[in-house]
């Protein structure tokens, strides 16, 4: 049996003439950029998130960089940065000129540590961006104390966290923006780059449709921008699937309960944490090995399987070896949470259309691997 990580094709096949019906209606309307179905998306999804405001961009990326910079956040300010989180999330910073400040994750959540933040921030900090990591939504009502007592900004990393809430809050309830990833591999994916922003202040939302679009709101009239807009195709697709969002966590978030059950038993591992009260979206479901040798073992055992398990992000943001080109960064204290997680991370295979069949498996697997590492230890002994 081959259990795939992803399950884009099969989600497609589900919902194919929801998509085909919307993409055949952008490619009629001979309007691609910032067409109608574009407008669509965009009020679709603001209503989703409970916000007034969505702005569709080019990616995850820019959302997040562009948000930024609608904060008039650049060179000489400084962003505190959860120490676990994919590369774009300082890169963004980096792009606008400031300085990322990286502060300990929580090892339970895997979020940023709320009790860290306040003896990251200096007289340069302009902003904290929380990052919702594996589909996990952060401490959002901490950070917004914290916010407020330093006034500071606060723009929502919820690349992973679509469907995702708090216990009584939603995303982007307590920040300026949150931003959003629609990349494939996103709990809502198109088939490309796509990201969105949304925001309850319409000055914000006004500057940051400008920014998207080489500072133009109107034909013919420019001032500073980019190009980074979210074509009406893959706003279209993206349309088919927002209906769909709800159904396709309650799905992962079955498959999740499922390996949990089946794993509870294994010492050798650690089991995704989900906050009492929150909804985890489960955007990856990661274990990890107690001990940080095991790790690979694991890996290359389940993937020798045919079991398309993967590591996400095995290296922090700040061991890269992108920093000889001197791009700035900071430390708040140590980040030993944030080292240690990428040393021990496993992700197991997950998407709504994972069968049952399949996930019996991976659990079948995991356990045939610990029981093997115990008999070796025994036959050392």
């Amino acid at each position: 049996m081959k259990v795939p990580f992803y399950g884009h094709v099969r989600q497609y096949q589900n919902i194919k003439a929801e998509i085909d019906a919307n993409i055949q209606k952008v490619i009629f309307s001979e309007q691609y950029t910032l067409g109608r179905t574009l407008k669509e998306f965009e009020e679709a999804f603001a209503k989703y998130c409970q916000r007034k405001y969505a702005i569709g961009v080019n990616s995850g990326t820019d959302a997040i960089w562009l948000a930024l910079m609608a904060l008039d956040i650049g060179p000489g300010d400084e962003c505190i940065v959860p120490g676990s989180t994919f590369f774009a999330t300082a890169e963004a910073v980096w792009i606008t000129g400031a300085t990322p400040v990286f502060v300990d994750i929580d090892p339970l959540t895997k979020c940023i540590d709320t009790t860290k933040i306040e003896q990251a921030i200096s007289e340069k900090t302009k902003a904290i961006i929380p990052v919702h990591f594996y589909g996990q939504l952060s401490d959002m009502r901490s950070i917004h104390r914290i916010a407020q007592k330093h006034n500071l900004y606060i723009v929502e990393d919820s690349a992973q966290a679509i469907d995702a809430h708090g216990d009584g809050f939603a995303i982007g309830e307590y920040a300026q923006a949150a931003t959003f990833s629609f990349i494939a591999q996103k709990n809502l994916g198109t088939f490309g780059d796509s990201g969105a922003i949304v925001t309850d202040d319409e000055k914000l939302a006004t500057r940051l449709r400008m920014l998207r679009n080489h500072g133009s709101l109107k034909r013919g009239q420019h001032s500073f921008g980019f190009n980074s807009r979210l074509d009406d195709i893959h706003a279209g697709i993206l349309l088919a699937k927002l209906k769909h969002i709800h159904q396709w966590t309650n799905q992962r978030r079955s498959v999740a309960h499922r390996y949990s059950q089946g794993l509870s038993t294994i010492e050798d591992i650690r089991l995704p944490y989900e906050i009492d009260g929150y909804r985890h979206c489960f955007h990856l479901y990661v274990i990890e090995t107690k001990q940080a040798k095991d790790r690979d073992p694991l890996l290359q055992y389940l993937q020798d399987h045919n079991i398309e398990a993967k590591t996400h992000y095995p290296i922090s943001t700040h061991l890269q070896d992108g920093f000889p080109w001197g791009k700035p960064f900071v430390f708040s204290g140590d980040l030993a949470h944030a080292e240690d997680n990428t040393a021990r991370c496993i992700s197991l295979p997950m998407n709504p259309e994972l069968r049952p069949e399949e996930v019996n498996f991976v659990i079948s697997k995991v356990h045939e691997w610990s029981k093997s590492k115990v008999y070796e230890v025994a036959l050392s002994k």
